[in-house]
């Protein structure tokens, strides 16, 4: 504890200073010798990095490029706009309101569409994922909260600190933020059935703060805490649909389980990226790649770009590589910009895709026609039903006349 407050108190401001420094060098610039500058540009030591270098000189046709080269130049394109990037998207989360990015199209005015209050964002993956600590790098990058932590997250094998609840967080700590994300309970490997069944209903109901996510082995464990589970499944929450998705996967455990032969993590991944209803305006969910510390670098690039491809999408839209703490456990903004940068930008992106994908509201003549279909539907459901009575009564007739 005493060299963790050393080391904050003496030599972070050097990092606050060098980082300055380097915003202002180009990537082939940067001091090898220098370790503040490889604590979080973790991928400049790649071997194929040289290559990244010689690429800024000229202007390649990205679609010849190597996917190791382009996630390299994605990570380089983040590690640029890191520094000033930040402020930038937290000054426009603080202005925020839900459907400020919307755009006209269709020959719909924006009051015609059915916008809700607030955007919802849900955070959901396998158990060990890291979807809580990923909470806490929001709050501590958004909202400035440091190292006070909001979410429970999972610690050794106790059953109290996996998220049994859905948890609805306000990351902005603001009165008047436009958007809250979810925690949600991580799923299990050799169960994904009953997890895509769980997620359709989320997707299709709608989540509510404290809402239960009860399996069908907590009935033991949930069974002296009836009391206290009522309370906090209170109705009186808002129930808010969920308008976009992010899918946490642990990027160490899939890649150490593809090494032994195993492929169940990355199967199941799959599946549950897959899923029918997370695609908005014809968009997959955000990939949120976590423990990649716990990789060498090259493991790390290799890891990503497997799963990438295993899915069947960019290795550089869409995905996000983001430690939730550094290595000294400090809040990534101080030490490094990029994971910072990295999950403010995967929110702006969740909110633009949000906001592309309202509806139109319900007119009186949409609300009549719905109910004119479903009478329709009554009608023939009865009609088919008479008619097999009758053709039964029939056959039952001539059975009794021979």
């Amino acid at each position: 504890m005493t060299l963790s407050l050393h080391y904050y108190h003496t030599i972070q401001p050097a990092v606050y200073q060098k980082r300055e420094m380097k915003s202002q060098l180009s990537c082939g610039e940067v001091d090898e010798y220098d370790p503040s500058g490889l604590v979080y540009c973790w991928w400049r030591s790649a071997a194929k990095f040289d290559e990244c270098v010689k690429l800024k000189l000229d202007l390649p046709n990205v679609s010849t490029l190597t996917p190791r080269l382009r996630v390299l130049r994605e990570m380089e394109r983040l590690a640029l706009i890191a520094p000033d990037g930040l402020n930038e998207l937290r000054h426009k989360f603080l202005s925020y309101r839900s459907g400020d990015f919307w755009i006209p199209i269709g020959g719909i005015q924006k009051g015609g569409m059915d916008i809700p209050p607030v955007i919802t964002i849900l955070l959901m993956g396998f158990s060990g994922s890291g979807k809580s600590s990923l909470v806490n790098l929001m709050y501590s990058v958004l909202s400035r909260s440091g190292l006070v932590l909001f979410a429970q997250t999972s610690s050794g094998n106790s059953s109290h600190t996996i998220t049994m609840y859905m948890e609805e967080h306000n990351v902005m700590r603001s009165l008047q933020s436009g958007f809250c994300v979810y925690d949600s309970r991580g799923f299990n490997y050799n169960r994904v059935h009953e997890g895509l069944e769980e997620l359709s209903s989320w997707m299709s109901e709608g989540v509510h703060h404290n809402q239960r996510c009860l399996r069908s082995d907590d009935c033991a464990l949930m069974k002296n805490d009836a009391e206290i589970d009522d309370l906090k499944s209170s109705p009186k929450y808002v129930l808010r649909r969920v308008d976009f998705a992010m899918v946490v996967s642990n990027i160490a455990e899939i890649y150490k389980a593809l090494k032994a032969g195993d492929s169940k993590p990355l199967d199941a991944t799959k599946r549950l990226f897959s899923a029918p209803g997370l695609r908005k305006c014809n968009e997959n969910p955000i990939l949120i790649l976590t423990h990649g510390d716990m990789l060498s670098t090259e493991e790390r690039l290799d890891a990503r770009l497997k799963i990438c491809e295993y899915l069947g999408v960019s290795e550089i839209s869409g995905v996000y590589d983001i430690v939730c703490l550094t290595e000294y456990g400090f809040p990534a903004e101080e030490c490094d910009p990029v994971t910072a940068y990295s999950i403010a930008e995967a929110i702006y992106r969740a909110l633009l895709i949000s906001d592309r994908g309202h509806s139109p509201k319900k007119t009186f003549r949409d609300w009549a026609v719905l109910i004119l279909s479903c009478m329709l539907c009554f009608i023939a459901s009865f009609l088919s039903l008479l008619a097999d009575l009758c053709s039964r009564l029939g056959q039952r007739g001539q059975k009794l006349k021979m």
